[in-house]
Order: C-alpha cells, then structure tokens, then sequence
C-alpha cells in the first residue's frame, strides 16, 4: 500500500554532512509515525531515529544525538535525516520506515512496530 522510497546517499569524508531523503506514496502520510533505521556491514540492523505523526516528538539512538536531526514535511509525503560531522562509524545502508498505527505519542524504536520499509540508500564515511 505505501511505498518508500531513499534518497542522498554517497560517499563523503569525515566530518562532511548529507541530507537523506524519503519520499513516501499514498494520502495517509501524515497519519504515521516515521523512523530511520541503519544497518552496518556485518552487522544487524539498528534504531536511528523517529518522528511522531504531527506533534514534532522525536526519538534519537543515542550515538546520533546532537549530529543527526530527524524533519518532515507532510505536504510533501517526505521525511528527512539531516547527517553532519559524519563519522566512519555512521557507514550503513540507511532505510526509512513507517508506523501505521503510530500507538504511542513518542515514536518507537523497535522495528517490529515499522510496517513499510523503502530499499535503502548507502552512506559511505572514509576516513
């Protein structure tokens, strides 16, 4: 039903910054609760941030806090992940993620409680 799909990923130096994009279909964008998730090479898939429906609340792993900043634009059907002072450590395949039922005021960080994933976009950090 809701398909998602990642932009602005590439290859970057340390300390460099980059703007991800999601660009979600259907008329009930405004409706869900919206994560970014990321997985490393060799590694599982992890938490990195969330925003709520309509009310601004978000929700930071906390090896993002104060570098990555979560936005939306519900006229746009579009969440975004502002990434600055970009480490090595931030390298992964980024996906963006939605939560139908958006239950609770703050966003989930459980990725069980996500419904629609985009393909996922890379980001790759040298140095």
């Amino acid at each position: 039903q809701v398909q998602l799909v990642e932009s602005g990923g590439g290859l970057v130096q340390a300390g460099d910054s980059l703007r991800l994009s999601c660009a979600a279909s259907g008329r009930t964008f405004s409706s869900y609760h919206m994560g970014w998730f990321r997985q490393a090479p060799g590694k599982e898939r992890e938490f990195v941030a969330a925003i709520s429906r309509r009310d601004g609340i978000t929700n930071y792993a906390d090896s993002v806090k104060g570098r990555l900043t979560i936005s939306r634009d519900n006229a746009k059907n579009t969440v975004y992940l502002q990434m600055n002072s970009l480490k090595p450590e931030d390298t992964a395949v980024y996906y963006c993620a939605a939560d139908r039922r958006a239950v609770w005021r703050t966003p989930s960080r459980t990725e069980n409680d996500y419904d629609y994933w985009g393909q996922g976009t890379q980001v790759t950090v040298s140095s």
